[in-house]
């Protein structure tokens, strides 16, 4: 049997009957817990990149908390304004990333309560996860060069070693061979230093035992990820946000395999039962990717405004970053796989990913996000939808936001720019 906190009760749940929900909300307590644990349980904890190789720490039985994750959850719950305002007074500019600017305001609190033994009002008060301050940080630059000098950052503000992978950046495809032995190296490197962290031999059963765990996991998300292709769908994209959690934050666990597994098997049934997203089919009137991160301060706001509309989302490139898909104990697959981020990837490449979102999932529309905190994401949207419509017609709007920041985000604007663009789906339809 498991428990379950729902509003200050633990409730008892079985692992065989409870819902997808309930185990994602399970399991992510209890990596929350591990890691406040894991001192008092001679384990190391590290803060860690979402795109980094997971595998390695899980080898070496240390701890792992995702800072973007964490900030994510910050933002949904509300609670990363208090964050936020503690970077600003920090000095923090408010173009950098609001996860990095977040996580920093978080680790603030966190510090001040370990120095002084003096728990802020902000932090008792706070909605996020608790989390424990690192004993190290390990990032990689397949996403961006933030993330280089945002871990550098908590390295030097607490005083603690910083692994760092080199991704070489991808000016073409496939992966070039002197790339991925190139990361293989990288990889080499964290695992002496890993070593040389923890005290002891890296474990080379449990690495490949990891790398089997996240195969397993990897192919339930990607069954998830499946059923945003039917149509009508019985799968709403913005679970995809939701669930996401489980390849970020413990692909190299059973638990991950565990919740997905569940909710694909819930999906195949909807499927079968003619249980859609929207209720009955005909409630899905149209169907759109989404381009950019989610805005989690407003995840119900921007989700209730496509189904106003009915607009399902069925796409977006943004989950599709967890597709881990290599082959256990070959390192060049493992290096591969890890470079090949569309994000670290030449323009021409990641057009062409965006295209294949928009085609599979059948979508007749594009919402890009245009994120103030995420500049790489961002910015080569307008040209990506316009490499789109050279392909397949498919009309696009735009919004401004922020994945974390509220004070960006305009709910006004971003009603008036969806029924925008359900006219332009519907007008193409009546073509």
């Amino acid at each position: 049997m498991l428990f379950l906190e729902k509003e200050g009760k633990k409730m008892e749940i079985n692992i065989n009957e409870a819902s997808a929900k309930e185990l994602l909300a399970y399991y992510q307590e209890k990596l929350d817990e591990e890691a406040r644990n894991a001192h008092s349980e001679g384990r190391l904890v590290c803060w860690s990149a979402a795109l980094c190789p997971s595998e390695f720490c899980e080898a070496m039985d240390v701890s792992m908390v995702y800072p973007e994750t964490h900030s994510a959850g910050c933002g949904a719950r509300r609670s990363s304004m208090d964050c936020l305002e503690i970077a600003d007074q920090k000095g923090y500019n408010i173009d950098i990333c609001s996860y990095a600017r977040t996580n920093i305001g978080y680790m603030e609190m966190l510090k001040q309560e370990a120095l002084t033994g003096v728990t802020s009002e902000k932090l008792a008060n706070s909605k996020a996860a608790r989390v424990p301050l690192p004993d190290f940080v390990l990032t990689c630059n397949n996403i961006c060069n933030t993330l280089l000098k945002w871990y550098e950052n908590l390295a030097r503000e607490l005083d603690i070693p910083c692994i760092i992978i080199d991704a070489p950046f991808n000016h073409t495809m496939p992966v070039p061979r002197h790339n991925k032995e190139y990361m293989v190296g990288q990889f080499q490197a964290v695992i002496a230093k890993l070593e040389k962290i923890c005290g002891r031999q890296f474990d080379y059963d449990k690495f490949l035992a990891a790398q089997v765990q996240t195969q397993r996991s990897i192919y339930q998300w990607n069954r998830v990820a499946s059923y945003a292709f039917r149509k009508p769908s019985p799968l709403n994209g913005f679970d995809l946000f939701n669930y996401m959690a489980m390849p970020v934050t413990c692909r190299s666990k059973k638990y991950s395999e565990i919740v997905l597994k569940k909710f694909a098997d819930e999906l195949e049934e909807n499927d079968k039962n003619g249980k859609y997203a929207f209720g009955a089919a005909e409630n899905e009137k149209n169907r759109v990717t989404w381009e950019g991160i989610a805005v989690w301060p407003y995840l119900g706001t921007t989700f209730k405004g496509l189904k106003n509309e009915g607009a399902l989302m069925t796409g977006s490139a943004y989950p599709g970053m967890w597709d881990f898909e290599y082959i256990p104990g070959d390192m060049m697959s493992m290096a591969e796989t890890y470079s090949k981020v569309y994000l670290n990837c030449g323009a021409p490449h990641r057009y062409e990913e965006f295209y294949k979102v928009v085609d599979n999932s059948r979508s007749d529309g594009i919402i890009l996000h245009t994120n103030r905190s995420c500049k790489i994401m961002a910015f080569l949207n307008g040209e990506g939808a316009e490499f789109i419509n050279t392909k397949k017609k498919a009309p696009f709007v735009s919004f401004d936001g922020d994945q974390t920041d509220p004070r960006v985000f305009a709910p006004a604007q971003f009603e008036t720019r969806i029924q925008a663009l359900s006219e332009m789906m519907n007008s193409q339809k009546n073509q």
